[in-house]
């Protein structure tokens, strides 16, 4: 089921409304059902891999509380591989075998071992990762192993951020689900908020730019320099209001009910360097690669060399965790080697430039942007080659398109405006307000400010929302969110 689809207009109403009627003792029965029919609304049968982690897990988190000795890491360990398992067999086994050097093959060329052809389980990346913190965590010590087997299961299968994240950690949410939600009118004004958000990044900006960009990455040979860094730029914004459209959905439908779901996004392109980068955007996933990976590895507590090869790794296997696809492998390890040079600049001292204040952030801001821009090629490109192809032509065709600016045809043709330049232009003015509303969230006082006035500026500003959101918005078709697939 797709937050952005007629199916979730009446189902997440109607979950609501019985979460609130219902006793809290069996408020976890209705929403585990709610969940379950959320996620079967997909592919039915893959639930099944679901129960199966949860179960596997479940039974290794006790297990890893009441052990002692090597008992306890033995337990760990068959929960990772169970669920890193799961992984390999439906998301990177095809991979693999295609990736195998020639002795795989057989005489005439094909592969030896056989490639399989299913469908893979609609954000399984995101359940394993969030089921293997929990089992991690109780390992730790910094978790009780739960005992209620449907509070468990619903901490992995609850509907809001169950198929592409924040990917929670069982600190934050168990407490939650175990405590008595009560309706509160700011939690659900604040919800809805967040939610419409997220419907505006969605639809009014992010599947308004699909076509565009798709139009560009799908037959990249037939655009010259000027087309293809448009279509770079705009999906940098089509993906970062895409998946934190979907992160605001999902955090607002969870505040709507009393619960708080960690903040994956912050700003992430005022960032004025690649670290800060990665500390404002997918947050859930940065800080569990740091804290599951990074940090056990010797972090930054090792030599340079050391700290550069896991630097390297960590961002490497985020790569991979996003798709099977050499394309990103290399996106990540682009991101390894950016936060790399970060490193030697500030054992050096270097500074980029003596320029004033205000000045120096704002190049720094634009350099950033632009080394993140240029490794969502690799993101988006459909192979390696299409992605080297594009990278060698950016710098081609600016003379012939500014000679050509004037014949709308040409225009319309090579500069992306495939539906019509009214919603081509609509799309861009809803980015510059979008940047214009994340430039006043930096001082949190102005939400303050808001709330403090008259009733009739508040709702103004609601009904002048969902207005551009009714106009402007792409409702076709029901657009997938992007990183449903990984």
């Amino acid at each position: 089921m797709l937050f952005n689809s007629v199916h979730f207009l009446f189902f997440f109403p109607l979950v609501t409304f019985f979460f609130f009627v219902l006793p809290h003792r069996v408020r976890w029965v209705w929403l585990l059902m709610a969940s379950c029919y959320f996620y079967m609304s997909f592919l039915p049968a893959y639930i099944l891999v679901l129960f199966f982690i949860i179960l596997v897990d479940y039974v290794a988190g006790i297990g890893i509380e009441t052990s002692v000795g090597i008992r306890r890491k033995i337990l760990l360990i068959t929960s990772l591989v169970a669920n890193i398992g799961l992984l390999v067999i439906f998301k990177y086994y095809n991979f693999i075998v295609s990736s195998l050097p020639d002795f795989s093959h057989t005489p005439d060329g094909a592969n030896s071992l056989p490639l399989i052809s299913w469908a893979l389980p609609i954000g399984l990346s995101f359940h394993t990762f969030q089921a293997m913190s929990y089992t991690i965590e109780v390992y730790r010590g910094n978790q009780r192993a739960e005992r209620h087997l449907g509070i468990y299961a619903l901490y992995v299968l609850f509907y809001p951020q169950m198929v592409a994240g924040p990917i929670e950690r069982p600190q934050n949410i168990l407490p939650q689900l175990h405590t008595r939600q009560v309706f509160n009118y700011e939690n659900v004004v604040r919800g809805l908020q967040l939610m419409a958000w997220g419907f505006f990044k969605k639809i009014v900006i992010a599947d308004r730019l699909s076509p565009m960009v798709d139009s560009v990455y799908g037959h990249p040979k037939q655009f010259m320099g000027p087309s293809l860094v448009l279509a770079t730029v705009l999906f940098s914004f089509q993906i970062f209001c895409d998946f934190s459209g979907y992160s605001d959905i999902a955090l607002g439908s969870a505040r709507v009910m009393g619960y708080k779901l960690m903040t994956n996004f912050d700003r992430p392109y005022f960032s004025k360097n690649i670290t800060e980068f990665w500390r404002r955007w997918h947050i859930s996933l940065s800080t569990w690669f740091r804290d599951y990976v990074y940090i056990p590895l010797g972090g930054n507590r090792v030599p340079m060399w050391r700290q550069a090869f896991n630097l390297f790794l960590v961002f490497m296997l985020s790569g991979i965790w996003h798709g099977a696809n050499w394309t990103f492998v290399i996106w990540g390890g682009l991101h390894g080697l950016y936060l790399f040079v970060e490193l030697l600049a500030r054992r050096g001292k270097k500074q980029l430039t003596s320029s004033p204040v205000f000045i120096k952030k704002i190049l720094r801001i634009g350099l950033t942007f632009s080394l993140v821009s240029f490794a969502w090629i690799f993101f988006r490109a459909s192979s390696v080659q299409d992605a080297f192809y594009i990278i060698s032509h950016l710098t081609t065709g600016w003379q012939y398109t500014w000679n050509h600016l004037s014949n709308p045809e040409f225009v319309r043709t090579h500069l992306l405006l495939k539906e019509s330049k009214q919603l081509f232009t609509a799309a861009l003015l809803a980015i510059v307000l979008m940047e214009v509303v994340h430039y006043l969230q930096r001082n949190p006082s102005w939400q303050t400010r808001f709330r403090m006035q008259p009733t009739w500026i508040r709702w103004s500003v609601y009904y002048v929302g969902i207005l551009l959101i009714l106009l402007f918005g792409a409702f076709n078709k029901p657009s997938q969110f992007i990183y449903f697939q990984f």
